[in-house]
């Protein structure tokens, strides 16, 4: 994975952008890293396998309590590591 300083991300973002279309970029701020840009599909493909994790888990954990997608979203989140 490359990786640009947050200055140098600011510079040549439009760069950047396209890099992030092949592989995921990695920022750092201070020498840590703080981001990482990548392209959509990366993206989505991302929270696609998430979510089909937490199903998983939901389907192999035995309860069949209530479907609740807001829990499940959260789970799903959670497990991709994008708390937002």
């Amino acid at each position: 994975m490359n990786t640009y300083t947050a200055t140098n991300a600011q510079k040549v973002f439009g760069e950047l952008i396209m890099e992030s279309q092949k592989a995921p970029i990695s920022v750092t701020r201070n020498g840590k890293p703080v981001a990482v840009v990548l392209s959509e599909t990366d993206y989505q493909a991302l929270k696609l396998q998430a979510l089909r994790a937490a199903l998983i888990e939901g389907e192999q954990s035995g309860d069949a309590g209530v479907l609740d997608m807001q829990a499940i979203k959260q789970k799903a989140k959670q497990l991709a590591g994008l708390n937002t």
